[in-house]
């Protein structure tokens, strides 16, 4: 699936690819919801359906992905609110095993993820994943989201890298997409970003349900 040979650097989302999904949609799709039908008196439905429509405007935009966001928005430490369920967080199947052959390989190992700064430092904390990259970019500190125009100017410009030697791999098609808008060769989706959630299709990429995927081709020469 991969030629290794043809491949320096890898880049790597984090929530969803490498990390399950499933502490984030329990988080936002009911923690969260719990939350602030307490504070405001609400009924847990209408709090839900209150919270996912605003949810929709803004997503995929920074803001959707930013924790000071959301706590001016809601009312609500968002932060403290993430450390009452991060035993939730858990590294996906294989994924130490991957970042371990890839730096057998001599392949560079940069993380890139839409996570706020105080998201990433809890994810990295519980998870102790860390110390597996070379370089870890936060799309907050470029102040634009991994899915618009411009974003991989911006990293080429602090992580510079080949398009045609680059691996990047995603859970979401909209951040891929424009990864190939900027011209990315090698690209791969994640199909079973949340462990209790339904596999996805995705028809305009190639694919893999875990990195245990990957591995045979890494260790074959």
């Amino acid at each position: 699936m991969i030629d290794w040979h043809r491949i320096d650097t890898v880049f790597l989302d984090m929530d969803g690819t490498l990390l399950d999904l499933h502490f984030d949609n329990h988080f936002w799709l009911e923690h969260v919801p719990e939350r602030y039908a307490q504070a405001r008196g609400l009924a847990p439905e209408v709090a839900k359906a209150q919270l996912l429509a605003r949810y929709r405007n803004i997503e995929g935009t920074l803001e959707w992905y930013c924790v000071d966001h959301w706590s001016r928005e809601l009312g609500l430490d968002i932060a403290l609110l993430k450390q009452e369920v991060e035993h939730l967080i858990a590294v996906h199947p294989h994924v130490l095993d991957f970042l371990e052959a890839l730096e057998r390989r001599g392949k560079r190992r940069v993380l890139v993820t839409n996570a706020h700064q105080k998201a990433l430092a809890l994810k990295l904390s519980r998870t102790r994943l860390g110390g597996h990259f070379e370089r870890i970019i936060c799309s907050h500190d470029l102040r634009v989201a991994k899915e618009a125009p411009g974003f991989w100017s911006l990293v080429h410009a602090i992580e510079p890298f080949d398009v045609e030697r680059t691996l990047f791999i995603d859970d979401s098609t909209s951040v891929l997409r424009a990864a190939r808008d900027f011209g990315f060769h090698w690209l791969m989706a994640v199909v079973e970003p949340d462990s209790t959630g339904p596999r996805r299709e995705v028809a305009d990429f190639p694919a893999i349900a875990h990195f245990g995927d990957l591995l045979p081709s890494l260790h074959s020469d």
